[in-house]
């Protein structure tokens, strides 16, 4: 493909940040990337909701600390659904490690969050990644 540029294979991801601020910074900083923002949530309830309806999510950026439980169940709906998980938090349950293609540890700059979101799809292609970000752990490479 000759100055093509090439098909992503995580192109619709779903976002569950219940902090405003960083919910916001990191579905404007995707969009502009070229990603699709299934949708933006902020609570346990309603990215299970997002999961179960939603028709296709490639990849689900979840906080584990959220005001009404744990993004892990969020993750364990995902993992079912057979949808890649990003955890992006600063407290990332080891026990957790199993439902993830990695974790992203906040605070993170956009390039590294660019950077994981490659990284995995790399893995799914069946790739090693190049380089990957000091803040951020790849599982089952």
């Amino acid at each position: 493909m000759l100055f093509g540029k090439k098909k992503r294979l995580i192109e619709r991801l779903l976002i569950v940040e219940d902090e405003p601020l960083v919910a916001f910074d990191t579905e404007h900083f995707l969009t502009g990337e070229g990603f699709t923002i299934v949708a933006t949530v902020d609570s346990v309830a309603d990215g299970l909701a997002a999961v179960d309806e939603a028709e296709e999510i490639d990849l689900v950026l979840v906080d584990v600390s959220l005001a009404d439980g744990s993004g892990v169940e969020v993750a364990e709906a995902a993992h079912a659904r057979g949808i890649q998980v990003l955890f992006v938090t600063g407290n990332f349950p080891e026990e957790a490690r199993r439902l993830a293609a990695g974790c992203l540890a906040k605070p993170y700059p956009h390039r590294d969050l660019l950077a994981a979101i490659l990284a995995i799809e790399a893995v799914i292609e069946g790739n090693t990644p190049k380089k990957l970000p000091g803040s951020f752990s790849l599982f089952g490479a």
